[in-house]
């Protein structure tokens, strides 16, 4: 475990990482990029426990939604399966797990004040904190993908699974863009990464 974490996330957080892990009946696996996840937790039919996260996710994302999944586990032990998925059971957890971790020997020090007001109140993904998704996107490796906040208006876009969309408007946080095919309304977050068509 230890030589498949390290690559992945900043070589401060490794210790506290593994003694989080430290269970029996929990295994973590890296998996190829999925589009729609970062990570995910499931409870397993044999009594065993899996956390799947992304392997092109830089390291401080990786160790947020590492981190993210261990408090699913933890929520699911402790208050057990009835209770919902991003409750406050979850929250209470992954705010307490996460807190050892928010310091500048691990995170630098332009994203800490951004982690201190997400986990006054973590969402379901950090991604939908724009100023975090931000932020932590400056580590990503250099790509040249296209965020949906860098598209004209009128200009039309293509996601990941084909659809084709017509950027439509800007409202107070989010982007009005209409699906080509369908004329369906579809509201995005600044930080949707898209592919410019015209």
């Amino acid at each position: 475990m230890q030589n498949q974490l390290q690559d992945y996330i900043p070589a401060n957080a490794l210790a506290s990482v593994l003694k989080l892990l430290n269970q029996d009946n929990l295994l973590v696996k890296v998996k190829s990029e999925r589009k729609t996840r970062h990570g995910d937790y499931r409870a397993l039919p044999n009594g065993k426990h899996q956390i799947t996260i992304n392997s092109n996710l830089n390291r401080y994302r990786f160790l947020i939604t590492l981190i993210h999944e261990i408090a699913h586990f933890e929520a699911y032990n402790v208050y057990g399966k009835f209770i919902k998925p991003h409750g406050i059971e979850w929250k209470r957890t992954f705010q307490h797990l996460m807190l050892p971790f928010l310091n500048p020997e691990i995170f630098p020090d332009d994203i800490l004040p951004l982690l201190a007001k997400h986990f006054k109140n973590p969402k379901a993904s950090s991604d939908t904190d724009v100023n975090l998704a931000f932020a932590l996107k400056q580590f990503d490796k250099a790509s040249d993908k296209t965020y949906i906040f860098e598209v004209p208006m009128g200009a039309t876009f293509k996601l990941y699974n084909g659809k084709v969309f017509k950027m439509v408007k800007k409202r107070v946080k989010r982007f009005e863009c209409v699906e080509v095919n369908t004329g369906r309304v579809y509201l995005f977050n600044p930080n949707a990464e898209i592919e410019l068509l015209n």
